[in-house]
C-alpha cells in the first residue's frame, strides 16, 4: 500500500515510518518546510514539503498515495489557550479530512490523544470527557479533531479509524518530548516528584497498533493506545535503575506543585516565556491519568512491550545521539 505520513518526523513518526517500511508498505512524508529533523535520513521514502494548513500543499501528496496516517500535531501546552494549537489540530485536521476525500484516499488514520477521551462523559459533569476540566487548547483541540473524523467517516464515507496513544516512550525522540523526563533525570536534575500518575506505552506498540489499524477493516472507531498504568514514582524509579542516578526522593505535596503552577503563569504571563510548570500543568501532575487499553490490544492485536525496555531504547539512543 501507498502510505502518505503527517507528522513523520517526530517521536511516533519515526518509529511508524520503519516498521510501514518493515511490512512492506511504499511510504512517503509530508514535512513541514522548517523541519530540520534528522530522524528520517537514510530511509527509503519520497518526502514532501507542505503544510496542513495550507490545502495546495497536501493534494499532490495524496494524489499519489492509497492511505493517509494524519500524526502532526501542535502539542504545545503553553499558553493554555493557544490560536495556533487549534488551527493546526482542528483547521489542519478540516484540511487533511477534505484533500482526502477529494484524492479519493481509500484508508484514513488519524492519531489523536488519549487524555482526549478516557472515559465517557460522566452525568451532571459540565465537561463533554473528563480531560476538558484542565482547560488546555491541545488537549480540547485533539478531541474536536477526532470528532470531525469521525463524522467524515459517518456522513461523507471517508474510510477511517483512529488510534489515541497514552504517554509514548522510546527511540527517535528528537525534540526530545515525553523523554525529556528521562533526559532530566539522567542529568541528576530530578529532585522532586508529584503525586499522580499516567499510562505509560512503548512507542512502537503505538506503531503497531496503528499500523494494524491501518490494515484492518474497522471502520468509524478510535482505539485508546497504551501500555501501563503507573504512578510517576513508580516510573522514576524504573528510569533512576536504567540511568544508573538516583530517582528523585522527595514527594511534593500537591498543594505546593498547584501553588508553584500558578506563580509559573503568572511570571509567563509578564515575561513572555514559558514556565517550568504552568498552573495546567500543575493540576495534571497531581492526579492520575490512568487509561484503558484492552480494546486496541483485543481489536488491533496492539503488543505490551516492557516500559523498562521502552526506557532503555530511549536512553540508548539519547546516548547514541548526545542527548545525555
Amino acid at each position: 500500500m501507498k502510505v502518505l505520513v503527517t507528522g513523520a518526523d517526530g517521536l511516533l513518526g519515526s518509529n511508524l515510518v520503519r516498521l510501514l517500511i518493515e511490512k512492506n508498505h511504499q511510504v512517503s512524508v509530508l514535512l513541514h518546510p522548517s523541519s530540520n529533523s534528522t530522524s528520517l535520513d537514510g530511509l527509503n521514502i519520497t518526502q514532501f514539503k507542505g503544510d496542513i494548513l495550507k490545502p495546495e500543499t497536501l493534494l499532490t501528496p495524496m494524489q499519489e498515495c492509497d492511505a493517509v496516517i494524519h500524526a502532526a500535531a501542535n502539542t504545545s501546552v503553553w499558553p493554555a489557550r493557544s490560536e495556533m494549537v487549534n488551527k493546526v489540530n482542528i483547521e489542519g485536521t478540516q484540511n487533511m479530512i477534505k484533500s482526502a476525500l477529494e484524492s479519493n484516499i481509500k484508508r484514513f488514520v488519524y492519531i489523536g490523544s488519549g487524555s482526549s477521551v478516557n472515559t465517557p462523559k460522566s452525568e451532571g459533569s459540565k465537561y463533554d470527557f473528563p480531560g476538558q476540566k484542565f482547560g488546555l487548547d491541545y488537549i480540547d483541540s485533539k478531541h474536536t479533531a477526532l470528532n470531525l473524523v469521525m463524522e467524515a467517516s459517518k456522513k461523507n464515507g471517508l474510510s477511517s479509524i483512529a488510534i489515541l496513544p497514552t504517554f509514548m516512550i522510546g527511540a527517535y525522540d528528537s525534540l526530545p518530548s515525553s523523554g525529556k523526563l528521562i533526559q532530566t533525570l539522567a542529568k541528576g536534575k530530578l529532585k522532586f516528584y508529584s503525586g499522580g500518575g499516567r499510562n505509560f506505552v512503548y512507542v512502537n506498540d503505538v506503531a503497531h497498533a496503528i499500523v494494524n489499524g491501518l490494515e484492518s477493516t474497522i471502520d468509524g472507531d478510535y482505539f485508546v493506545a497504551g501500555g501501563v498504568n503507573m504512578s510517576y514514582k513508580e516510573y522514576f524509579d524504573k528510569v533512576s535503575k536504567i540511568v544508573g542516578m538516583p530517582a528523585p526522593s522527595i514527594k511534593m505535596p500537591n498543594a505546593l506543585i498547584l501553588l508553584s503552577g500558578w506563580f509559573g503563569s503568572a511570571i509567563a504571563q509578564l515575561t513572555k516565556k514559558p514556565p517550568l510548570i504552568s498552573k495546567e500543568v500543575a493540576r495534571i501532575s497531581c492526579v492520575d491519568q490512568f487509561m484503558d487499553s484492552s480494546r486496541a490490544i483485543k481489536e488491533l492485536n496492539m503488543p505490551q512491550t516492557s516500559i523498562d525496555l521502552a526506557i532503555q531504547k530511549c536512553y540508548d539512543w539519547f546516548k547514541e545521539n548526545d542527548y545525555v
